[in-house]
Formats: structure tokens, sequence, C-alpha cells
């Protein structure tokens, strides 16, 4: 198959602030998944339960908008947690067909241990850019995030 499109791409592509945002994530999220492999944790599992602990009895549906993720992706991880005794999914109170999720005890140590892993290498990061950067680092990505929603 050829391309007869003759649109070039910017001599300037990976030098945009979104690659740049880019590759800083899959550098975190490599690092987040070498941190908690010991652990038996995954970072997207990490990323989900740290979801429901911070909002109880979000549904499987809310929570896969919430991280931007297929309802498909957040039942698989939702099942392998639920395995675990990590997660538990329990009857909404209004709705018969939905169920909300709620750690359980084993999924809130595994939480807090994953965490402390997480919070070193937060503290690599703001080490290095040292806390007036890291305070502006965090302030820009909030309104990368709110330009971003707003468009």
């Amino acid at each position: 198959m050829t391309h007869e499109d003759e649109r070039p791409i910017a001599a300037n592509a990976q030098d945009r602030v979104t690659w740049a945002l880019r590759r800083a994530e899959w550098a975190v999220q490599a690092r987040k998944d070498q941190r908690l492999r010991p652990l038996g944790i995954a970072a997207a599992q990490y990323t989900l339960l740290m979801s429901v602990h911070g909002d109880p009895g979000l549904t499987g549906a809310e929570l896969a908008r919430r991280l931007n993720v297929t309802p498909q992706a957040v039942a698989s991880q939702v099942a392998r947690l639920e395995e675990r005794g990590q997660l538990e999914r329990r009857p909404h109170p209004r709705h018969r067909h939905v169920q909300e999720l709620h750690l359980t005890g084993a999924g809130l140590d595994s939480l807090r241990d994953a965490d402390a892993m997480i919070v070193e290498i937060e503290q690599r990061i703001a080490g290095k850019l040292g806390p007036k950067k890291a305070a502006q680092l965090r302030t820009l990505l909030d309104e990368v995030a709110d330009v971003v929603r707003e468009a």
C-alpha cells in the first residue's frame, strides 16, 4: 500500500508539549510498573484501587470513564482484584442491575504498600525539581488539563 498524501509532518512534532507529556507519562508508568511488580500489582491496578479508595461506590462504567479506558478493561482488572480479595462489588442501593466497587481490608493494605512505592517515585521527581519547580509543574499540568477539557 502506498501513501500519496504529500503533506509533511511538522519538523518540530517531537518537540511539542503534548509529545513531552507523553514521554513523561511513559517514563513514570514504566517506573511505576517496575516498582510495583514485586508487590504483584500493575500500575493500572494501583490507579484503579486509588480511584475506588478516593470515591467508594464507583461503578465499573464510571471508573472506565474516569480512567479513560474501556469498560471491558475495567471489568478485567476488577475481576482480578476481586479474585485476590482486594476489591468487592456491592449492589447499588437504587439500581438493582448496577454494582458498586469498594476496597476490602486486603485491598486497602495493598494500596498502602503500593502507594509507599509511588511516594518514592514522587519524592525522586520532587527532589530533582526542587519544591518551587515541582509546585510549578503541578500548577502547569492542572492548567493543561483544564485547557484540554475546555477544548
